[in-house]
């Protein structure tokens, strides 16, 4: 897999993760959802993401 397949994938992982702990634990949880919506649309302008910079360090292809 790729690198933007990888980010697409621990995003959707992270948003789903989170909503269903907001819903079984706390809804303090939908903070989170907000930090990772907020994080994918600040990287639409700024061409910048965190987990990109991880995932680049980790070794995973461009493609």
């Amino acid at each position: 897999m790729t690198i933007n397949r990888y980010l697409r994938l621990i995003a959707g992982f992270f948003i789903m993760l989170s909503v269903a702990l907001s819903q079984l634990h706390s809804p303090y949880w939908l903070f989170f959802t907000a930090f990772v919506g907020l994080n994918l649309f600040q990287s639409a302008f700024s061409n910048w993401c965190p987990m990109i910079t991880i995932l680049r360090k980790l070794g995973i292809e461009e493609g």
